[in-house]
């Protein structure tokens, strides 16, 4: 992860080289989730990543949180495309158009993709008294107890969401 984090800010300064009075006031990156949640955290190691190739240069992380990360996105569709809004948000690009009526930007068309930062593994834990010890012996549990098992996950479209819905989908619950 710290890799592409260097990597991303080195391409980030690359492509301001010719520019160089940037940055000449504070770049936000705004993070569509609560703070201290797993998002905010790898926008703080990037904007450290970012500061010292940056000659310094003042680096905030903005949480603007709600609707599925819709509010913090909407906020950057809405600034000024001068390279001093950044959004760093995850698979909720990819899944709020279906999830969401009217939203009031395109994701499509009104940002500009600059680079994947990391990839997280998706983990599924139990309980320790769970009687399933393997993934078999789960799947004949769940289908032993259809109805009565709750998922927890990060919210609606989220990866742990739509992982739930596959393994869901898979198991035909």
């Amino acid at each position: 992860m710290n890799k592409r984090i260097a990597a991303l800010a080195l391409g980030l300064v690359a492509s301001v080289a010719f520019a160089q009075s940037y940055p000449s006031k504070t770049i936000t990156i705004v993070v569509p989730f609560a703070a201290g949640g797993p998002t905010d955290r790898v926008a703080r190691d990037l904007a450290e990543a970012m500061r010292k190739p940056l000659g310094g240069a003042t680096i905030v992380i903005d949480n603007t949180v709600g609707a599925g990360s819709s509010i913090g996105s909407n906020k950057v569709a809405k600034a000024a495309p001068d390279g001093y809004m950044l959004l760093l948000n995850h698979i909720a690009m990819a899944s709020m158009p279906n999830q969401l009526r009217n939203m009031p930007f395109k994701v499509d068309t009104d940002f500009e993709y600059l680079g994947m930062i990391n990839e997280v593994p998706m983990t599924l834990i139990s309980r320790p008294t769970l009687p399933a010890k393997t993934y078999k012996e789960l799947v004949t549990w769940i289908g032993q107890n259809k109805g009565k098992i709750n998922l927890g996950n990060a919210g609606i479209g989220s990866a742990s969401h739509l992982c739930g819905l596959m393994v869901q989908s898979a198991l035909q619950t």
